[in-house]
């Protein structure tokens, strides 16, 4: 929704344009957690808040979020499958595939406590436990340069081996969208990217506006 996602990319880009990146983000991210889960027999989920719609591919699961703080509804999305290995990422990793998702799986599976893949401005894009329990991300300060080396701290702290995967950039700020970009240029993501560069003064209108 314009207005309500990726609000730090606004200027340059308007609500709109901004809300236009944030759904092509989405989408690459789901077709890499469909294609991860068709390949392990994993079950895919969405933690949401909102109602889904067209954008969500078939066989999700859809949990509604819980309220509060960042770090609460993290710790929420986790409860929600209290006991079981899980893989939580967000969508401000477009460029992700799905074999990156299915190494991180593989790790728990292979008897990993935990994988943490940390994001360039000190955050993580992934976390993933093996058993899953919201305890572990409860309390951790976040949107911080030291958020992911403090969830870290955390799990060690719990006596959990943890597995480091990539660190990647995620798409926060404007100075991070072309970059991203240019790692994946087949997706959909990308493709928003190109578009908006061709017509940079021109904003998509939302659907159903005349």
């Amino acid at each position: 929704m314009p207005g309500r996602v990726k609000t730090r990319l606004t200027p340059p880009y308007s609500p709109v344009q901004a809300a236009r990146l944030a759904a092509a983000a989405l989408a690459d991210t789901l077709d890499a957690v469909a294609g991860a889960c068709r390949s392990l027999g994993a079950r895919p989920m969405v933690v949401l808040d909102g109602e889904p719609g067209p954008w969500l591919p078939p066989g999700f699961t859809v949990v509604a979020q819980a309220t509060g703080s960042f770090d609460t509804r993290l710790a929420a999305a986790f409860d929600a499958v209290r006991g079981q290995p899980a893989l939580l990422i967000g969508m401000d990793t477009p460029q992700i595939g799905q074999d990156e998702l299915v190494a991180a799986l593989l790790e728990l599976r292979a008897g990993a406590d935990a994988v943490l893949g940390r994001a360039l401005d000190g955050g993580w894009w992934a976390l993933g436990l093996r058993a899953s329990a919201g305890g572990l991300v409860r309390g951790v300060a976040t949107s911080t340069p030291d958020t992911g080396a403090c969830q870290f701290a955390r799990l060690r702290a719990a006596g959990l081996g943890v597995v480091e995967l990539p660190v990647l950039r995620d798409v926060d700020t404007a100075a991070d969208v072309a970059p991203v970009a240019a790692l994946a240029p087949g997706g959909r993501f990308a493709a928003a990217v190109h578009e908006l560069r061709l017509c940079p003064g021109v904003a998509a209108r939302p659907a159903g506006e005349r």
